[in-house]
């Protein structure tokens, strides 16, 4: 007879503060923190209110510090919380957690007081946290075998080089451009190929304990086409955003992630906010294409696409995958609450605005006020409701998200 094995334990024997023991905890709280106090200062800093001691311009340090400083905060608190269940090995915890928490805090110093610090020891402080994440994620999915997932190490390195050529960029040109399209194509791809796994597993999921019925198309062909196509337009955008080449381009790749979300079943999650707010974050992928592609024909103003993806595909999709990943993983029921649907209507709020202010530039200042303040309180209102979830003992035991 065959002894019983014992199970593998899912986590180190630990004791710590409760914040350092899952990488979601203190990446998830920080980030939205500085998400929303970033956007409460770069409004004043643009309108010649408030001066801060930073080497670069107020419009460069504001796509900065969303970027490269808010967005690999949450990637960074996805990743460590998602590839030890990929790769069964234990997560990051304690001490090792902490420093690369400070090492993420010191960019956000560095890059503020740049000025005084200098931008060369800016940058360097700056690019060590997504060049430490790589390295983490790298060697956890090598030890793991988990060869699949090896993409997520090239998106981040991706993301890595677009951080190091904006120092760059900025410093010896005087504003980051290529750079900033190369960061922003890099989180554009993680929510593409991320969103395209977790948003119609979580879909199907959800609808066959209720109502089976049509499901999400499982991943095949079509989504890797639309990839393919997505990144070959993006790859035009970052070199030349502009004439009927990148145009086509990007209204083709608007073309396919639209019918990809079509796929997924999203109208029939209306009355599940968790599922429904990742359908709608995704939503502005499309979108962002879309107006992309109408600027690079001399319709639009290219910022519209930009603030289409980043205030609406990146702000929309993080809060949605930090509040429902902070929820499954203390063991609380997957449930939105009235406040965290009141979060995501700002976050939505701040979205549309940012985008109608480059549409309508005669309505911009009052637009622009109106995005700012439903934007910080939509993140700083997801770390006031969710700083207890964070950093508090779970209630029960943990369970997996569905």
């Amino acid at each position: 007879m065959m002894p019983t094995m014992a199970p593998i334990p899912r986590l180190k024997p630990y004791a710590g503060p409760v914040v350092l023991s899952y990488g979601f905890r203190p990446f998830f709280l920080l980030g939205s923190i500085w998400a929303g106090i970033e956007v409460l200062a770069w409004l004043p800093m643009f309108y010649g209110k408030l001066s801060v001691a930073t080497a670069f311009s107020p419009r460069d340090w504001h796509v900065h510090e969303l970027l490269f400083g808010y967005v690999p905060a949450v990637v960074a608190g996805f990743l460590l919380t998602a590839i030890p269940n990929w790769t069964g090995r234990l997560p990051l915890q304690g001490g090792p957690l902490a420093g690369l928490v400070l090492v993420w805090l010191a960019g956000r110093y560095a890059v503020t007081l740049s000025a005084d610090i200098g931008w060369l020891g800016a940058t360097l402080v700056d690019c060590a946290f997504l060049v430490l994440m790589a390295a983490a994620v790298a060697r956890e999915i090598v030890a793991g075998r988990n060869w699949r997932n090896l993409k997520i190490v090239a998106l981040l390195c991706l993301l890595a080089i677009g951080n190091l050529g904006f120092h760059l960029e900025a410093h010896f040109e005087g504003l980051a451009l290529y750079s900033t399209r190369l960061g922003i194509a890099a989180v554009l791809i993680l929510i593409m190929v991320i969103g395209g796994r977790i948003i119609p597993s979580f879909t199907r999921n959800w609808l066959m304990r209720r109502d089976p019925g049509r499901l999400p198309a499982p991943f095949g062909g079509f989504d890797i086409a639309c990839l393919v196509v997505s990144a070959a337009s993006l790859a035009l955008w970052i070199a030349a955003p502009d004439g009927p080449p990148t145009g086509v381009a990007l209204l083709a790749a608007a073309t396919l992630n639209l019918v990809r979300l079509g796929r997924w079943a999203g109208h029939r999650t209306v009355s599940d906010r968790l599922v429904l707010v990742m359908h709608i974050g995704y939503a502005f992928v499309p979108l962002g294409f879309l107006l992309g592609g109408l600027s690079a024909f001399d319709i639009v103003a290219p910022s519209a696409g930009v603030h289409a993806w980043a205030a609406g595909a990146f702000g929309i999709m993080t809060l949605a995958v930090m509040s429902r990943a902070s929820l499954g993983h203390t063991g609380r029921a997957l449930v939105a609450s009235p406040a965290l649907q009141a979060i995501y209507a700002a976050a939505l709020t701040a979205a549309l605005a940012r985008i109608c202010a480059v549409l309508h530039p005669e309505w911009s200042e009052g637009l622009l006020y109106l995005a700012a303040l439903a934007w910080a309180a939509a993140f700083l209102g997801f770390a006031s409701l969710y700083a207890p979830v964070l950093c508090l003992k779970r209630p029960t035991a943990a369970k997996a998200p569905s």
